[in-house]
């Protein structure tokens, strides 16, 4: 006679849900404090806001983000030493950190948190536009860890960098890239017609919040650069900073301004840049800021380009970049949109925290 034993089964230990960590409460933290708020009351489920950090502090989500913001933007400067974010509470596997800080110091924690399993949602172009052996090591680190969402990085959340590493899944080959990667300066460019001085355009364009608060930082070239580089990178090139060959816009008499001296040093751009646009225009072209990297190298400044080169379509802060490729030998694959802004770059940070969540979901 058999003896059937029933074996009582355990229960399934349900996953612990993710929290967020912001970092950074400036323009774009603010920004997707704001984005996030505005989802949550339409029922997007959401990973709850457990931390919100800068520089001075770092304090609790709770129920109410706009007052943890307030209070995280009002918070008084603090002496040197370990940043709030490394002396609170350590994120968990499966929580997420989104990076909405220009930090260099920041940068450097991403490969750590990747490794121990934390997602890195990103629109700091330091993490894989800066340092190559970083970039690399940020490239290992998700490879066996964390998810990372790096869409803000370039074209303020375009889909541009899933469109690239798509192809190249695909088995597809870059040839080369090159782009108008500067929101600012594609709207500088697109206005600079002769009718106004280009500086008379700069305080414009800061006046709109389209620069830097210095737009010496814009007119560098600087980033430009990073992202050219996150760009390279993502297509498998190991491309060291160096050899980025940059056209800086900034002339001598500006860069050695003081920042209060700033805005009347500004017409130093004047008549170098528009000899070079009467030029262009003579020539049936348009100036354009350009990015680019080939077999032959990789560089970042002014081209003058024919007015039906892909790169001189669209208006205002558009980004456009063309990619060239095996597929794409005839004609480049194009890229348009939105380049610039706190709202659209908080867009693609909360849509890459959206893609992690669902993945874990799944």
């Amino acid at each position: 006679m058999s003896t059937v034993v029933q074996l009582r089964q355990g229960r399934r230990a349900q996953p612990r849900p993710a929290r967020l960590a912001l970092l950074g409460t400036g323009t774009v933290g603010s920004a997707f404090v704001e984005r996030y708020a505005r989802l949550a009351a339409q029922g997007v489920a959401l990973p709850e806001v457990a931390w919100l950090c800068n520089s001075r502090t770092q304090v609790g989500g709770g129920d109410d983000l706009h007052a943890a913001l307030a209070q995280a933007r009002a918070a008084a400067r603090r002496r040197a030493g370990f940043p709030p974010w490394a002396e609170g509470e350590s994120p968990k596997p499966g929580d997420i950190i989104v990076d909405a800080t220009a930090s260099e110091t920041v940068a450097d924690w991403h490969p750590e948190w990747l490794t121990r399993g934390v997602h890195v949602v990103t629109a700091n172009k330091l993490g894989t536009g800066g340092d190559l052996g970083r970039a690399l090591s940020i490239g290992d680190a998700r490879a066996i860890g964390g998810r990372y969402g790096d869409s803000a990085t370039v074209g303020a959340g375009l889909p541009l960098l899933r469109s690239l590493r798509a192809l190249i899944d695909g088995g597809d080959r870059i040839h080369a890239i090159e782009g108008v990667l500067s929101g600012s300066l594609a709207w500088l460019f697109s206005h600079h017609d002769g009718s106004r001085p280009f500086s008379a355009l700069v305080r414009q364009a800061s006046a709109a919040g389209y620069t830097e608060p210095d737009p010496r930082v814009d007119l560098s070239g600087e980033d430009v650069r990073r992202k050219l580089l996150i760009l390279a990178r993502a297509a498998g090139i190991a491309l060291p900073a160096h050899e980025v060959v940059v056209e800086s816009l900034v002339p001598d008499v500006l860069a050695r301004a003081a920042d209060a001296d700033v805005d009347r040093a500004l017409a130093a751009l004047d008549d170098t840049l528009e000899a070079r646009r009467a030029e262009a225009a003579a020539n049936g072209e348009r100036l354009c800021f350009v990015g680019r990297f080939d077999a032959d190298g990789a560089r970042v400044g002014l081209r003058a380009l024919p007015v039906g080169h892909p790169l001189c379509a669209g208006n205002g802060t558009d980004n456009r970049v063309a990619i060239h490729s095996d597929r794409y030998s005839a004609q480049p694959l194009v890229i348009q949109g939105p380049g610039a802004g706190a709202e659209v770059t908080a867009a693609a940070l909360l849509d890459d925290v959206l893609a992690i969540t669902h993945a874990q979901v799944v």
